[in-house]
């Protein structure tokens, strides 16, 4: 008899504890999958994890095409159920841009390609944000302007901050850039 009760008794306690890991593994599989994307524009995707640790500054170097803008902070974008994509270019055959030089730390928003702005100096960090008051990667620029550098790839950027006047009067915060070049 004793036998009988501590063998369901081993066998209740494998189970739940099989149970809780499978579910443990579920709910881990379930979030890396909803960071890792949460919409797409014109086949390029939002990434809206931040990176981990210090982004090397060559990575930002070359020219980036606006594809993407969510009026609303990182911390708005991370909640928002089905986040909004109201960018519409006023360029007809062009595009906004920013050309970084990493070499040279300067860079320059281009507003449909050919009304250029002056090069402007920048820092590129790894600490912490006076904007935020976070650990995390950022760009300072006229002394107390500050990018957050959410996350850089070979292919996509996603920044958040003031980065091109004309689009930050409308609310503008975030932004997703292509490559070109």
């Amino acid at each position: 008899m004793k036998k009988i009760i501590l063998i369901l008794s081993v066998a209740t306690l494998l189970h739940s504890c099989v149970v809780s890991t499978a579910a443990k593994a579920v709910k881990g599989v379930a979030k890396v999958g909803y960071k890792a994307v949460k919409g797409t524009v014109n086949g390029i995707s939002w990434a809206v994890s931040k990176a981990n640790g210090k982004i090397d500054e060559d990575r930002v170097d070359g020219t980036w095409k606006v594809v993407g803008v969510y009026k609303g902070s990182f911390e708005d974008f991370q909640k928002d159920q089905n986040p909004d994509n109201s960018f519409a270019t006023e360029c007809n055959d062009a595009f906004d841009q920013i050309i970084f030089k990493s070499n040279r730390s300067k860079f320059k928003p281009v507003h449909c390609s050919n009304e250029e702005e002056n090069w402007i100096k920048y820092k590129f960090e790894f600490g912490k944000n006076p904007l935020t008051k976070e650990k995390e990667n950022y760009i300072e620029y006229n002394s107390n302007n500050y990018i957050t550098v959410i996350d850089v790839n070979n292919k996509t950027m996603v920044l958040e901050g003031n980065l091109m006047s004309k689009l930050a009067f409308s609310g503008a915060k975030l932004y997703l850039l292509e490559k070109v070049k």
